[in-house]
């Protein structure tokens, strides 16, 4: 199934969400939420990186797709970045640990003072390195519309519509930064290479970002330690990706026959954002003029 991607106008309100969202439950809460302090920043660097390599591009259809990509980048940083302005309301700063990530995508996977030919080899290391990372985002978008029992624990609801949306689009155009890599480069090395540095890091950031607001977090005055033993209580009950998912994204990433189309229900992608809460809240808030 081919779908046209393009960017959807959405809007969250964050006025009743609770700091732990997930009740009773704010190791759970951390770990996800630990994906707001990497998403803002992140996904900027993304349509950075692609609006540069949009001139190399060759294929309309493709081209078409990487700016819708682009486009919904875009939405997700801002929502994203409204979470955090929520958790600096709520007494949980994030601003010390987002700084870092900002430092880490705008200097050193930024732009750089380079001669053409280094420039383009710079240019198609990100758009693999982006390749590695949203197959990650599509794993972890399937896994978010499956997370049946964070429903069952009581999650709130606005929060999950947040992360059920991204999610939705991260299945919708899973294949559309690996498309562009192949278009580019295809090189099965840098592929290998991107995904190695990719996945380790990403779950680093994330243990590290959770780690970050358990210690911050105002309500819980070092009740909570971020323990590996918490992690896997929480995978196994459902709340939080088990380690054993994302190692495995890795291996299966660098099969010479992948294809991120292979990976992820994207019908059910698409059945939920037909029904995103985020969407009819937005419509509300046009017509009555905001």
């Amino acid at each position: 199934m081919t779908v046209e991607i393009k960017p959807r106008r959405v809007r969250f309100s964050w006025e009743e969400t609770p700091l732990h969202w997930v009740p009773g439950d704010p190791y759970s809460t951390h770990v996800i939420n630990s994906l707001h302090l990497l998403l803002p920043a992140g996904e900027r660097w993304f349509v950075h990186v692609f609006k540069q390599a949009l001139p190399y591009i060759t294929d309309p259809e493709l081209k078409a797709q990487v700016k819708g990509f682009m486009g919904q980048e875009g939405t997700h940083a801002v929502a994203h970045q409204r979470v955090l302005e929520h958790m600096k309301e709520q007494g949980l700063d994030p601003q010390p640990y987002v700084d870092n990530v900002e430092w880490a995508f705008e200097r050193l996977l930024g732009d750089h003072t380079l001669p053409p030919m280094a420039r383009e080899y710079w240019l198609r290391e990100r758009v693999a390195m982006i390749a590695a990372i949203e197959h990650y985002t599509a794993v972890l978008g399937q896994w978010i519309l499956d997370a049946r029992p964070l429903d069952a624990a009581g999650a709130d609801a606005v929060m999950m519509d947040l992360l059920r949306w991204h999610g939705a689009e991260e299945v919708e155009h899973r294949s559309v930064a690996f498309d562009l890599f192949m278009h580019l480069d295809g090189s099965f090395g840098r592929r290998a290479r991107t995904m190695a540095m990719a996945g380790p890091a990403l779950i680093y950031l994330i243990r590290r970002g959770a780690g970050f607001l358990i210690a911050n977090d105002p309500l819980i005055d070092g009740r909570v330690r971020m323990k590996w033993t918490h992690y896997f209580f929480r995978a196994h009950q459902g709340r939080v990706p088990t380690l054993r998912s994302l190692l495995l994204a890795m291996p299966t990433y660098v099969k010479p026959s992948f294809h991120p189309s292979q990976e992820g229900d994207l019908q059910q992608a698409l059945d939920y954002i037909a029904i995103s809460p985020a969407h009819a809240e937005f419509e509300s808030y046009r017509r009555t003029g905001g």
